[in-house]
C-alpha cells in the first residue's frame, strides 16, 4: 500500500474514484456517459491537488521532507551523477554508512560528491543508521572534501538527516567535534562548495557538510537548529505541538530564503519529489550546475572572502540601552549568585 499523508486523503478518495470508473464504467454511468463523469473527476482532482500542495503548512511540508518514497542522496547520485565511484571509510575507526561520497561527473564537472542517506526499509535503516552520521561519518566527509582539495575538484553535499546520532556511542568518539573541524575545515577549502538540502536538515548533523559557497533547497525541504518536536517538547511541553513549532521555526524553503539563509529554492513536481523522481533529479542537476559554474568563475581569494561573508551575515540582532526602569526590572529577574 502507498504512503499516504493525511493532507493527501481527498486526492486519494478521487483518485480511487477515477480508478473504479475507468475501470467499470458501466456501473456507474446513470444515465450520462462515463467519459463525461470521468472528465469531471478528473478536472476536480487537478483542481484539489493544486489547492493543496500550492497551500501546504509548514507541518505539512516537514511531513512530505520525510515522506519514505522521497527520493535520497544516491537516488538524486544515480539520476543526477554519472561515473559514480563510492570511496569507504575514514581512515580513523570505521565506515559509517549513513555518510556516503566518491567521485562522480555532474556535467561536464568532475566532483566529489557526499550526502547523508537513509533507508527504505528496516533492514536499511539499520544499516543507514536511519540517516544520522556517527563521528567516523563526518570524518569521512572531511576526508573526502580534502581530496577534492587537494586535487581541485569541486564538492557537492546533499543533506537529508535528521541529525547526527545523538547516543553515547557518538559522543565517546567526540561527534561534536568531528562537526566542529568539519565547520571549521570547509571555511577553509580552495574549491568551489555548493550544498543542497533535499529532505530533513536537521541541525549540527546537517550543517556539518552544510557550508558551502551556496547553498540550494528542495522547495519541500527544511532546514532546522532543531526538529519541529523536540521544540514542541521544550517551549509547549508537549511534542503534539510540532505543527504550531513548525510555524514558529519559520524552516520552510521560503522563509529560509527571506532569512537569506540559503540562497535559491528548487522547484519540485506538484505532490513532491517521490512523484517524479527523475524530473526533480533533472531539476537539481541544473541548479547546481548553474551555480556550480557562477562559483567556479570566482578567485580562490574572492571565494573564500565570499563565503566567510556569507556565514558571518546569518543571524541580527539590535542592540538596545535599557532605561534606568528596564536595567532594575532586569535585575530582579537576574539569578542569585551562586
Amino acid at each position: 500500500m502507498k504512503h499516504q499523508l493525511d493532507f493527501e486523503k481527498p486526492i486519494i478518495e478521487l483518485q480511487t474514484k477515477l480508478d473504479e470508473l475507468r475501470q467499470h464504467p458501466e456501473k456507474h454511468s446513470l444515465g450520462i456517459s462515463f467519459e463525461e463523469e470521468i472528465q469531471i473527476i478528473e478536472r476536480k482532482l487537478e483542481e484539489t491537488r493544486r489547492h493543496i500542495f500550492l497551500n501546504l503548512t509548514p507541518w505539512q511540508r516537514v511531513q512530505l521532507a520525510r515522506h519514505p518514497r522521497r527520493p535520497y542522496t544516491l537516488d538524486y547520485i544515480h539520476h543526477a551523477f554519472t561515473d559514480f565511484h563510492e570511496l569507504h571509510g575514514d581512515r580513523l575507526f570505521a565506515e559509517d554508512r549513513a555518510m556516503v561520497g566518491g567521485l562522480a561527473r555532474l556535467g561536464e564537472h568532475r566532483v566529489v560528491v557526499i550526502g547523508t542517506q537513509k533507508g527504505r526499509d528496516t533492514k536499511e535503516n539499520i544499516l543507514r543508521n536511519f540517516g544520522s552520521a556517527h563521528p567516523e561519518g563526518y570524518r569521512k566527509a572531511l576526508r573526502l572534501m580534502r581530496l577534492a582539495d587537494k586535487f581541485g575538484l569541486p564538492i557537492v553535499t546533499l543533506i537529508d538527516t535528521a541529525g547526527a546520532y545523538p547516543g553515547v556511542a557518538a559522543e565517546e568518539r567526540h561527534i561534536a567535534e568531528a562537526i566542529a573541524v568539519n565547520l571549521r575545515e570547509m571555511m577553509l577549502l580552495e574549491v568551489p562548495i555548493i550544498a543542497a538540502v533535499i529532505g530533513e536538515g536537521g541541525s549540527g548533523g546537517a550543517l556539518g557538510i552544510g557550508v558551502a559557497d551556496r547553498v540550494l533547497i528542495l522547495e519541500n525541504a527544511y532546514y532546522s537548529v532543531i526538529s519541529p518536536e523536540g521544540c514542541a517538547a521544550i517551549l509547549w511541553k508537549d511534542r503534539k505541538a510540532a505543527a504550531q513549532a513548525a510555524a514558529a521555526l519559520r524552516i520552510t524553503a521560503k522563509d529560509l530564503l527571506e532569512l537569506g539563509l540559503v540562497d535559491e529554492i528548487i522547484p519540485e513536481p506538484l505532490g513532491g519529489a517521490h512523484t517524479d523522481v527523475e524530473a526533480t533529479a533533472a531539476t537539481l542537476k541544473e541548479h547546481l550546475l548553474k551555480q556550480l559554474d557562477e562559483v567556479a568563475k570566482l578567485t580562490t581569494e574572492e571565494r573564500l572572502k565570499s563565503r566567510y561573508q556569507k556565514f558571518r551575515a546569518h543571524g541580527h540582532f539590535i542592540e538596545k540601552e535599557l532605561t534606568p526602569g528596564e536595567q532594575a526590572e532586569a535585575a530582579s529577574h537576574a539569578a542569585p549568585a551562586a
